[in-house]
């Protein structure tokens, strides 16, 4: 049986709240005190909203500002259920934690690191009673295992708010080990410590990985089974990520890691503060090489990256002879990867060791860009142009198969567009509070987003029975992604309403009118769950279609071409639910 999920999703709401009082905690902290009716349960536009919720410790609210001012014009919109991010030129986001909720005295406190630069710190620092703040969120909170011998926390300063929440709150027993690296001892707090707790305060400059590495190493190891959770510099996290998977062997279950800023050259830390993508950056006037990705690409796929991370110091020969490449092989890669700070030093005597660039490749988030499914799609853009032409997918003339054949075929892809639908259970609250689940008692599932469907079941309380419309291959993926697989009918059949999550993102249009006709011989009552345009956050948002017809020959469908395809296979479509980030629910019924 597949292990607990790991969160809990809460509604999307978008919230105003006031500024009622201000006062610094340390040299190195603001708080900002916030309050307002909209902490608690409240209608807007004739809908309601539920009251505030933040049960989690490390739980994030998204504060909505504005690079020119005007904070209105970038606000998001309230769906019925969730949050859409349209377009706005100056909004800029923040993610932040909050450091006490008490929805008795109807106040939020927010904790701003104290550094001068940034919008939000420069918002805390401004801030007077009365004055307005707008925020999203949070979309979920961390599940803990329920049995721990104890736990570790491990951040810098933006970390505190999250660390000092646990302190006070205690969602667990278990005794804590707490490690905070801060820029000046003025920056220590005050914490709630009990008997058996530990801290450990390393002074260090903002994001200095190599001091907090050894400060983490440097910790006992506790008996029994543990958690470690840790907020930081995203870069600076990377080696002890490394460390506790690798050497401390914490399975994933037990970790929990989360850059909570990223360093930039003259950048200082938020609270939590780099820019959402909604803020991305205007791109560089060349046009890029695709040579360094490529040569990133190669070391990643020859261990490269794993092998100097392994064992810093090699030389290229050394290194030569661990990977078994013959001949000058490495010396045709080295000289690229240090110029873009993938590997360095080597010249000199030292040895190579990772750069920052490699240290980021050591992530296994990070790495998929270059060896996962989303650089297959990428090199299949090579054949883009005679695609265009012939109207064949992009995908289809570099492998020989469209990409539903492959995936069909290939648990580990399949497997990495499951992953990429877990964050599709944060958007299905509007599908799971529609009226069309009233009296219904079985359901059907199919496509990557199966298991996304079954967690929102499971939160919105609706325990119709499920059945599976997958072929061999993707059952099997599906089945360890499932919290509970054992409650599943993993053979298709007859079912009350039938729901594709993400099924025709992988599809060409023969092939959806295909399923959709496929579907129609189980259930009359059919719920399509796509992207239907770009998510409004991405910075990647201009790529969005492109990637799409990579994949299938089609853009992002949008409701007129899922109507087009439903009519070719007998539905037609009922209404559409809007979930938001540009995702959309198409009910569709047949006579």
């Amino acid at each position: 049986m597949a292990a607990q999920r790991a969160y809990t999703t809460h509604p999307l709401v978008l919230r105003r709240v006031n500024v009622r009082r201000v006062h610094e905690v340390t040299p190195r902290m603001r708080r900002v005190v916030l309050g307002g009716e909209d902490l608690a349960a409240f209608t807007r536009d004739g809908t309601s909203r539920p009251a505030f919720a933040a049960p989690g410790f490390d739980d994030h609210i998204k504060l909505i500002l504005a690079a020119d001012g005007d904070v209105r014009a970038a606000l998001p919109a309230q769906l019925p259920h969730g949050i859409e991010w349209t377009p706005a030129e100056h909004r800029l986001t923040r993610d932040y934690t909050p450091r006490r909720v008490d929805l008795q005295e109807g106040e939020l406190h927010l904790d701003f690191v104290v550094h001068g630069e940034g919008p939000a710190e420069a918002w805390s620092a401004s801030a007077r009673e009365g004055d307005e703040l707008w925020f999203v969120g949070p979309k979920s909170s961390l599940r803990l295992p329920e049995r721990l011998d104890w736990i570790l926390l491990i951040g810098d300063e933006t970390a505190l708010p999250a660390i000092g929440r646990f302190l006070d709150e205690r969602p667990l027993d278990a005794p804590a080990h707490v490690l905070v690296t801060v820029s000046d001892a003025s920056a220590r707090q005050e914490l709630a410590l009990r008997d058996g707790d530990t801290i450990t305060w390393v002074v260090a400059e903002p994001g200095d990985a190599a001091a907090l590495e050894a400060a983490v190493r440097a910790l006992p190891v506790p008996a029994g089974e543990g958690y470690a959770w840790a907020a930081a510099e995203s870069r600076a996290l990377l080696p002890v990520r490394r460390y506790l998977q690798r050497e401390r062997k914490l399975p994933k279950d037990r970790l929990n890691i989360t850059g909570y800023w990223h360093r930039e050259e003259a950048t200082a830390p938020e609270a939590e503060g780099t820019a959402d993508a909604g803020a991305a950056a205007q791109g560089a006037a060349e046009i890029p090489s695709p040579l360094p990705w490529l040569v990133a690409r190669a070391a990643l796929q020859l261990g490269v990256v794993d092998a100097v991370a392994d064992a810093p110091g090699l030389s290229a020969g050394a290194l030569a002879t661990r990977l078994g490449v013959p001949g000058p092989g490495i010396d045709v890669l080295l000289p690229l990867l240090a110029a873009h700070g993938v590997v360095v030093g080597g010249d000199d005597g030292t040895g190579l060791r990772l750069g920052p660039a490699g240290e980021e490749l050591t992530e296994d988030h990070e790495r998929e860009e270059y060896t996962g499914h989303e650089a297959e799609l990428l090199l299949a853009l090579a054949h883009l142009a005679p695609a265009l032409r012939s109207g064949t997918s992009p995908w289809q003339l570099a492998s020989g198969a469209t990409l539903h054949d492959t995936v069909a075929h290939d648990a580990e892809r399949y497997g990495e567009l499951v992953e990429e639908c877990e964050q599709l259970v944060f958007l299905l609250n509007g599908l799971m509070a529609d009226s069309l689940w009233e009296g219904v008692g079985s359901c059907l599932l199919t496509g990557p987003g199966s298991a996304s469907v079954v967690a929102a079941l499971d939160d919105a309380g609706r325990r119709p029975r499920l059945r599976m419309a997958e072929d061999a291959t993707p059952a099997a993926v599906l089945r360890g992604h499932v919290s509970a697989p054992d409650r599943i009918d993993w053979t298709a059949g007859p079912a009350d309403v039938a729901v594709a999550a993400k099924a025709l993102a992988h599809r060409t249009d023969e092939e959806a009118a295909e399923l959709l006709t496929r579907l129609a011989g189980w259930t009359r009552t059919a719920v399509l769950v796509e992207a239907s345009r770009p998510d409004g956050l991405s910075p990647r948002a201009a790529e969005a279609a492109l990637h799409a017809y990579t994949a299938t020959g089609s853009p992002l469908r949008d409701s007129a071409a899922v109507a087009t395809l439903a009519r070719r296979a007998g539905w037609e479509v009922d209404r559409t639910i809007a979930l938001g980030w540009g995702t959309e629910a198409t009910v569709l019924r047949r006579s």
